[in-house]
């Protein structure tokens, strides 16, 4: 099965100026043979990326907000993923519509609540955390998400 995972993530929090501190969102994408292992891999790969790169530095939070999983992709016609509006500043909240289809706009309201983000007005739960100075990851996802393969 092919998994797509799209996350956000705030990082450099401990930055005492609010130019320094950063936030955004990624997606990654695996085929895997349950979600667990997606997970697993989803989170390997963001500690290799903490680890080799500028991404996710300082204190960091990581949270995913969203697993598709397909057995194939479309070929006939196209699908869409994620559509993003914002409306004002890039402070204000926005809307996302994921695999939007004539049956359903599938819209949820993002917002950014003390650095943690909100979705549709519930709190989003921490996917992966690290702290400034150090690659140690301190919450994983096996802390918020059963990690264990169903037999």
């Amino acid at each position: 099965m092919y998994f797509i995972g799209n996350f956000v993530q705030s990082t450099n929090q401990e930055e005492v100026m609010e130019v320094d501190r950063r936030h955004g969102e990624f997606s990654l994408i695996i085929d895997a043979a349950t979600p667990v292992a997606a997970l697993k891999k989803f989170r390997d790969k963001i500690v290799n990326y903490r680890a080799t790169s500028d991404f996710f530095q300082g204190d960091c939070s990581i949270y995913l907000i969203q697993l598709f999983e397909f057995d194939m992709f479309p070929v006939e016609e196209a699908m869409m993923l994620n559509y993003k509006s914002t409306a004002g500043d890039p402070l204000m909240p926005f809307i996302r519509c994921s695999l939007p289809s004539d049956m359903t706009d599938s819209c949820r309201l993002f917002d950014w609540e003390n650095n943690a983000p909100e979705i549709d007005g519930e709190k989003e739960k921490l996917f992966v955390a690290f702290e400034a100075g150090s690659a140690k990851v301190l919450f994983g996802p096996e802390d918020t998400y059963k990690l264990t393969e169903q037999t």
